[in-house]
């Protein structure tokens, strides 16, 4: 041995995500005791070497297909490590995919918000497993359309048991949905899609392709295809009684940037055996009911991503030693770390303030205009902003963050996925103009509350807003303008009394000068203060 290794940081594992991030507990003030206790121990198993690893090894021992077995017989079956497994399994038990559904009393009244609380910190830890749990807890939106397949499919859906076997749905004790929306000729504009759909009974037979099948291995798919009527709706078994598959035909698994851990399909079907989901021709609006949900957890996730790999530049920082004292201690990488804390901040705030407006829509009609005008806005800029960000907290750490001994290499593969997947930014920024078009007054009430939130600093933003709002109107090619200023003005942290925070989020991101990278904080702002205060010592 020539060297004794000194000065680099140890792995940060051993502590609890949730006990170490104040702005979540803050956020969870009103929830139970059992759920913040819930939320302790999945913060722990989160920073856990055990659990660290389990990631690592479900992206680096990626998914395979397999579409034949030796005797040549067609499978279509994909393999995964057993780490996605357990990945999968942890989450499922702790209702990550049933819970918005369950009549739990501890969670009443807050039943978005403790899963976003949930889906956050596991983010933090492993997103690709997440994308099959949010499809299927988000399809149960798209089967209420149907009330019959409702009752018949929703008490599988939402037991907590992972059965990853290859047998029938009615013969599992527990199920996922993936879903099958894009074509190869039409992308996101899925009303281009030529797959068909034939009347046959009570029953469809579909033919046709998806150009991006999600968790290929799930029990069955929401589809969109041509019926006599439009387009439409559908629900298709993979397998059907005696594990008979359902003419899925799955082609090749997409060799994706990131979301490695989750294996993605292009897949071919003729005569699959499906069952209508919602009113014949009203496909795209019976699914947007489970798009509006992925759209929050894709915000979600991408604020835990952001929090995972700047906790680990922190971390870092707090124990590399450059020019003789601690880099954390650096003035000028303090300003890098504090002014990406606060984008992660209002990002986190901001995500978690839809969530509950979707736990009050209900009841409150603010809040439903909230959760109406701004679901497309917190999605466009929580994933807007994240790839940066884990690229700066990549650069914080250096040359070890770049390599994939550490996760912060995963995090920035990871981080672009919910930008594009449930509509990029410019479909999120001409929703955002779709709502405007056919409900203006959705957006007055949404002011209203963020000039009650800024307090009187907030009376130019909202005018300015107004008056963004008015160009949008008339200039399509404004939207991402009006889309970020919203989410910007509307970050809620002045709302949650976060103090200097929120001072230094205001007067940055409304106030401040046009910016393109971190480290533009000015001076007055007590950059040590915001870091130690959002990410205390561990």
């Amino acid at each position: 041995m020539t060297h004794e290794v000194t000065n680099q940081s140890l792995p940060l594992t051993g502590t609890s995500a949730w006990r170490t991030d104040p702005l979540l507990v803050q956020l969870a003030d009103e929830f139970s005791d059992a759920v913040r206790k819930d939320l302790d121990q999945l913060g722990r198993y989160v920073r856990s070497a055990e659990a660290q690893d389990l990631a690592r090894l479900a992206n680096s021992e990626t998914p395979k297909l397999r579409t034949h077995d030796r005797q040549g017989k067609r499978i279509d079956l994909v393999e995964f490590h057993p780490a996605y497994h357990a990945l999968m399994r942890r989450s499922i038990q702790i209702g990550l995919h049933s819970s918005i559904w369950e009549n739990n009393p501890a969670e009443a009244g807050k039943r978005h918000q403790v899963r976003a609380a949930r889906f956050y910190l596991t983010a933090q830890l492993e997103c690709g497993h997440l994308c099959p749990i949010t499809m299927t807890s988000a399809s149960l939106a798209a089967l209420m359309a149907s009330p019959q397949l409702f009752r018949e499919w929703a008490p599988r859906i939402t037991t907590r048991k992972y059965d990853p076997a290859q047998k029938a749905p009615v013969e599992k004790a527990g199920l996922t949905l993936g879903m099958g929306m894009t074509e190869k000729q039409g992308g996101t504009d899925v009303r281009t899609n030529t797959s068909r759909a034939v009347r046959e009974g009570n029953f469809y037979r579909l033919t046709g392709h998806k150009w991006f099948m999600s968790a290929p291995m799930s029990d069955a798919f929401l589809m969109l295809a041509q019926a006599d009527e439009g387009l439409s709706c559908f629900l298709v078994p993979r397998l059907l009684k005696d594990g008979v598959d359902n003419g899925l035909r799955f082609q090749r698994l997409k060799d994706k940037l990131g979301n490695r851990s989750n294996a993605s399909s292009e897949v071919e079907f003729e005569g699959a055996l499906a069952e209508m989901v919602g009113e014949p021709g009203a496909g795209v609006r019976t699914i947007m009911d489970m798009v509006t949900l992925t759209r929050l957890d894709c915000a979600v996730a991408n604020s835990g991503i952001m929090r995972a790999a700047l906790a680990e530049a922190v971390h870092h920082t707090r124990y590399r030693h450059v020019f003789g004292r601690p880099l954390i201690d650096q003035r000028l990488m303090t300003r890098v770390l504090a002014d990406m804390a606060l984008d992660v901040a209002g990002a986190t705030a901001l995500s978690m303030r839809l969530a509950r407006s979707f736990d009050e829509a209900a009841n409150n009609p603010a809040e439903a205009a909230f959760a109406r005008a701004m679901t497309a806005v917190v999605k466009y800029w929580a994933c807007k902003i994240a790839p940066a960000l884990v690229y700066e907290a990549m650069e914080c750490v250096g040359g070890n963050g770049y390599v994939e001994d550490g996760p912060l290499a995963r995090h920035y593969r990871e981080a672009p996925v919910n930008a594009i997947w449930e509509g990029s930014g410019n479909v999120m920024a001409l929703d955002v103009l779709r709502v405007l078009g056919r409900a203006p007054q959705l957006f007055e009430e949404v002011l209203a509350g963020i000039g009650r939130d800024l307090g009187p600093a907030g009376k130019g933003t909202v005018g300015v807003l107004r008056a963004a709002l008015q160009v949008a109107g008339s200039d399509e090619g404004s939207a991402r303008i009006l889309t970020e200023q919203l989410a910007i003005s509307a970050a809620e942290l002045r709302r949650m009394g976060a103090g200097r925070i929120a001072d230094a989020f205001v007067e940055t991101r409304l106030a401040g000068q046009w910016r393109t990278t971190y480290g533009m904080l000015d001076a007055r702002h007590d950059a040590r203060a915001i870091v130690d205060t959002l990410y205390p010592s561990d």
